[in-house]
C-alpha cells in the first residue's frame, strides 16, 4: 500500500512505544498498537498500560508532563554509538518472497514477503552510509507520536549510523558466524542496528529480519509500505502462540535463503548459526532453539514468554538479560522467566538482568529517545546498549568461536549494573 493512501490519523508509532518504557505484554513486545493499513480505520490504542498500572499517554494528547520538551526540528541530528570492533562495516538489504506459504496475517497476500538487512564486516568503508529506515517508515513512525510532529517526516531516515551500503566484503576461508537477529512486536528491525553494527564490526555476518505486518512500517523496493496487522485482535495466548511459529517459519527461510545464495554462502559458516532477539524475537528464539538443526544457541533482550514453555526442553546455549523487573519472584508477566527457566536443561544457561535498564533499553531506543526529547530510561543510553553489545558478544564469541569470555562467569566490576541469577 502506498504511504499517500494512508488516513491522515496513523497508528501510534514506535516511538509512542518509548513513551512507556518497560512496558510488558503477553508477548514480550511493547505495545499493541492498531494498524494503518488499508484494512483498518486508523484509530490507535485508548491507553497502554505500564507494570504498575498507571497509564501512558494516549495517542492525541500532548501527555507534556511526561517529558522534558522535544528539541526543535533544527537541532535533532538522531545518531547511534558507534561500532568498536576493527573492521568496517557493510549493509545490504534484501527483499525475499516465500512463495511456498501465504501471508500468515494478510492472508490474500499469497506469498510471504520479507526485508532482510545484512551487515557484515568489510574490505573498506566506502560507499553510501546505509540509511536507518526509508522516509516513509520515518514518517509512519513519528506521525504517531503526538510529541514529535514538529519533527520533519524524515527524522528518523537522517540517523546517523556507521554502516556503508553494499560495501565489498571480507571475506575468511571457511566462512563468518551468522547472528539472525529478530524485533520487538510493532518495532523495526532497524531497532537492532547498534547491536548488528557492533557484532559486524567484530567479523560477525548479521542478518536482521523485518517481520512483515508485525512492524507499523516495512518498506518494499517498488514503493509499497507495509503497516501493522498482527495484534489487531488484541493480545492472547493464541496469538503470541501464532507470532512463535510465524516468526520461526520466517528465521528458517531467511536461514535457507542465505546458506544457498552464492554471495552470501561464501561468505557465511552455517555450521556456526546463533539467534538474537528483543522482546517478543527474544521468546521467539528461546521456541526456535530447540527445533532449529541450524540455531546453536540464543539470546532472549528482555521477552517474556508466550507460549510459556517450549515444545521442548532446551539443551542447547541460551541467556537471557532483562530489565529488573525479569529477577525471580518478579519476573514480568506472572513469572514468566521464572516458568521458563526450568525448561533449559542444557550445561550452558545465563540468567542477567540490568538495574536501571527498562523495556527499550536493549535497543536503538535507548539512545535515540532522548535524542528526540522522550523521556529516557533510569539508565544512560549509551551504557544500556554498551552493557548490550558486551555481554551478546561474549556470549557469541564463547559459543561460535569457541572463545572463553570470563565476562559471563558472573559480576564484574566494570558493569556493577549486571547481576546474575543463574545458573
Amino acid at each position: 500500500m502506498k504511504l499517500g493512501g494512508m488516513k491522515k490519523n496513523a497508528v501510534a508509532g514506535l516511538l509512542l512505544a518509548l513513551t512507556c518504557i518497560g512496558t510488558s505484554t503477553l508477548m514480550g513486545a511493547a505495545p499493541a498498537t492498531a494498524s494503518a493499513s488499508p484494512r483498518s480505520n486508523g484509530s490507535v490504542p485508548a491507553a497502554l498500560t505500564h507494570p504498575g498500572g498507571d497509564l501512558a499517554p494516549q495517542a492525541g494528547q500532548a501527555a507534556a508532563e511526561s517529558r522534558p520538551h522535544a528539541h526543535s526540528a533544527a537541532t535533532v541530528t538522531p545518531a547511534l554509538p558507534r561500532p568498536t570492533g576493527p573492521h568496517p562495516v557493510g549493509r545490504s538489504t534484501l527483499h525475499l518472497v516465500d512463495s511456498s506459504r501465504p501471508d500468515p496475517w494478510v492472508p490474500d497476500r499469497k506469498a510471504r514477503e520479507l526485508m532482510v538487512s545484512v551487515w557484515y564486516p568489510a574490505r573498506k568503508a566506502t560507499g553510501r552510509p546505509a540509511p536507518y529506515v526509508t522516509p516513509q517508515e520515518s514518517e509512519l513512525i513519528l506521525r504517531g507520536v503526538p510529541q514529535l510532529t514538529d519533527l520533519p517526516p524524515d527524522t528518523l531516515a537522517k540517523t546517523r549510523t556507521y554502516a556503508t551500503t553494499d560495501a565489498p566484503a571480507l571475506g575468511r576461508k571457511g566462512g563468518r558466524p551468522l547472528v539472525v537477529m529478530s524485533p520487538g512486536m510493532s518495532l523495526p528491525r532497524a531497532t537492532l542496528t547498534s547491536l548488528a553494527e557492533e557484532f559486524a564490526s567484530r567479523g560477525y555476518v548479521v542478518a536482521g529480519i523485518g517481520h512483515t505486518y508485525e512492524a507499523v512500517a516495512t518498506s518494499f523496493p517498488d514503493g509499497r509500505t507495509a503497516t501493522f496487522e498482527a495484534g489487531r485482535g488484541g493480545q492472547t495466548p493464541e496469538l503470541g502462540e501464532k507470532v512463535a511459529r510465524v516468526r520461526a517459519a520466517d528465521t528458517e527461510f531467511v536461514l535457507d535463503r542465505l546458506v544457498k545464495a552464492g554471495r552470501w554462502n561464501r561468505l557465511i559458516d552455517e555450521r556456526r548459526i546463533a539467534m538474537v532477539g528483543h522482546s517478543v524475537g527474544g521468546q521467539s528464539a528461546a521456541h526456535l532453539l530447540p527445533v532449529s538443526r541450524r540455531v546453536r544457541a540464543a539470546v532472549n533482550l528482555d521477552g517474556s514468554y508466550n507460549p510459556r514453555t517450549p515444545a521442548q526442553d532446551i539443551g542447547k546455549p541460551f541467556m537471557m538479560i532483562g530489565n529488573p523487573r525479569q529477577q525471580p519472584g518478579t519476573s514480568g508477566e506472572q513469572g514468566s522467566w521464572d516458568a521458563f527457566w526450568t525448561h533449559l536443561t542444557g550445561d550452558w544457561k545465563r540468567w542477567l538482568t540490568v538495574t536501571g535498564a527498562e523495556h527499550m533499553s536493549f535497543v536503538d531506543y535507548a539512545v535515540l529517545q532522548p535524542q528526540l526529547g522522550l523521556p529516557a530510561s533510569p539508565i544512560d543510553g549509551e551504557r544500556s546498549l554498551r552493557i548490550t553489545r558486551a555481554y551478546v558478544t561474549a556470549f557469541l564469541d564463547t559459543h561460535l568461536r569457541g572463545e572463553r569470555r570470563p565476562l559471563l562467569d558472573g559480576p564484574s566490576a566494570e558493569y556493577p549494573e549486571v547481576k546474575f541469577w543463574g545458573p
